[in-house]
Parts: C-alpha cells; sequence; structure tokens
C-alpha cells in the first residue's frame, strides 16, 4: 500500500494551499491508495473528510487522521490515535516531549519525529532538549526518514538516526502546494482501512519502505537569510502559543477517557456545520 504520510490540508492547516478534495484527486493520479492526514495542532481536515466527504467522494481511497504536533521543547511530532479515542489535549499545543509520549502511549497511539534534522526549534536534533539528552529518542515508534521538503543530508542523517535506535521508517511530503503533493510516500507490506491496522503494523516493525524525490530546493534554501529569522519568530510563537493554551490543558473535564469512544469536540464541530447550512 503507498501512503503519504505527512499531509496538510487546508481545511486543517492555515498555511495549506491545498483543498482536501484536490489533494486526493492528486495523490490518486500518482498511484497512492491513502494518506494521513497531519495539519498543525489540529484535526479540522480529518473532520471535513468524515463529515463532508466520507461516503459521497473518493471512496476507492484511504483517509486517515493523524496531527503534527507543536511540542514545547523538541519540535514537531507525527501522533497516530486509534480510531474513537478522544483526542482534544492533542489540539492544545505546547506539551513537553516527554508528557506527549506518555500520553499518546497510555491513549494507544503511536508517534515519532517529523524532520528531525529540519530547521531549528522545530526539529527535534535542533533542540536543546535533544542536545541536552537523547534517551527520550528511544520511546519513539517510528522516526520520519523522508521528507520532501528536506535536503537529502537531512533525511540521510534522519535515516541514520532510525537504524541507530531501530526504529521504523516513514515517509512523506509535507505538501502545502500542488506540486509537492505526493513526492514522498510510505509503502506499507499490506492494506490498511484504519489507524488501528497503521499503528499495529508500525509497532510490529513492520517492512515498512519510505523515499520519494525531493522536492526542488529546501524552504531553507529558498527563503536564504529570512528563513534565520523566521526560525527565531517560531520559538516566541510556540512559546507564547504553548502558555495561551496552558490553562486549557489544566481543565480536568478536557482530558481525555480513552474507555469513552466518543470525540466531544467534534459535537460542536456539527452543531456549526449544521447551523451554517442553515443560513444557505
Amino acid at each position: 500500500m503507498k501512503i503519504d504520510m505527512h499531509c496538510h490540508v487546508h481545511e486543517g492547516s492555515i498555511d495549506s494551499r491545498v483543498s482536501l478534495d484536490e489533494y486526493i484527486t492528486v495523490l490518486k493520479e500518482k498511484g497512492f491508495d491513502g494518506m494521513l492526514i497531519t495539519d498543525h495542532d489540529s484535526y479540522h481536515g480529518y473532520r471535513h473528510w468524515k463529515y463532508e466527504m466520507k461516503g459521497k467522494a473518493h471512496q476507492d481511497f484511504v483517509v486517515l487522521k493523524g496531527i503534527e504536533y507543536d511540542t514545547l521543547d523538541a519540535g514537531h511530532m507525527l501522533c497516530i490515535m486509534p480510531e474513537g479515542v478522544r483526542m482534544r489535549l492533542l489540539e492544545l499545543k505546547g506539551l513537553p516531549v516527554s508528557m506527549l509520549i506518555e500520553f499518546v502511549h497510555r491513549h494507544g497511539g503511536i508517534l515519532g519525529p517529523a524532520h528531525p534534522y529540519g530547521a531549528k526549534y522545530m526539529s527535534m536534533t535542533n533542540t536543546k532538549r535533544y542536545r541536552k539528552s537523547q534517551e527520550f529518542v528511544k520511546r519513539f515508534d517510528f522516526i520520519e526518514v523522508f521528507n520532501a521538503c528536506e535536503s537529502q543530508e537531512s533525511n540521510d542523517s534522519a535515516a541514520r538516526l532510525a537504524a541507530e535506535y531501530g526504529k521504523p521508517g516513514v515517509g512523506g511530503s509535507d505538501a502545502h502546494k500542488t506540486d509537492c503533493i505526493g513526492t514522498g510516500y510510505t509503502i506499507l507490506p499490506e492494506m490498511v482501512t484504519c489507524e488501528t491496522e497503521l499503528i499495529n503494523l508500525i509497532r510490529e516493525k513492520a517492512a515498512i519502505q519510505a523515499g520519494g524525490v525531493l522536492y526542488g530546493r529546501t524552504t531553507k534554501e529558498k527563503m536564504g537569510a529570512f528563513h534565520k529569522i523566521l526560525a527565531d519568530l517560531f520559538w516566541f510563537y510556540n512559546r507564547g502559543g504553548a502558555m495561551l493554551k496552558y490553562f486549557k490543558r489544566r481543565r480536568k473535564d478536557k482530558i481525555e477517557n480513552p474507555v469513552t469512544p466518543v470525540d466531544p469536540i467534534e459535537i460542536p464541530y456539527l452543531k456549526k456545520a449544521k447551523k451554517f447550512r442553515s443560513k444557505k
């Protein structure tokens, strides 16, 4: 099964220029069987699929739910939770990586670093947390070893890291634009139809392959000196966002209960969608 495991769609990531429908259309044209939606700290892209598209379009294509989470201290992490598990906390950025690992595993999910050798603050190995200690790397379930928006050197280093720790390597395009879609991929040894099946394959360390073609110059190369300024601005953005979300994370009535197979955050989403349709 050929799947893109790092996808950003306009319905869930404000920096994506591609609608979910267009994203799927392009992936199908390129021979993909599925995708993992990994919007930034949000499941809105997947909710758009679940409530607006599923059963109506692209029924021959597998769409799975993931998230790219902004940790407080170790960059971006790709998280995959079993279907039916409440995930409100994962939409509140700013958890330290150690707490994120504990939370995801306690609720039956898996996680691993996105572009681990990428930009400062956004990528695991370019953080003070990693330079201080690498022990937490052992607790990851996989490592993104191919990211189409990274350099060959960055991806090669990620592949060596995965081999060193004996972790499965996955790949994805990290696409935010149409011409980048499908440039990165993961090949699974068998078809999966839900998040739990994907989680089990990765936990079993099945024979997974990752690869693709690099998306021209990397974002860092295209932006030049401004990229350093952007990386520094991200540090303030990430710390500020973590502080703003702190009190929401502290509310005990919002913390997930994995026993209940209902995601309560979907209820206000449905009400909002219903209200919007009634105005038409």
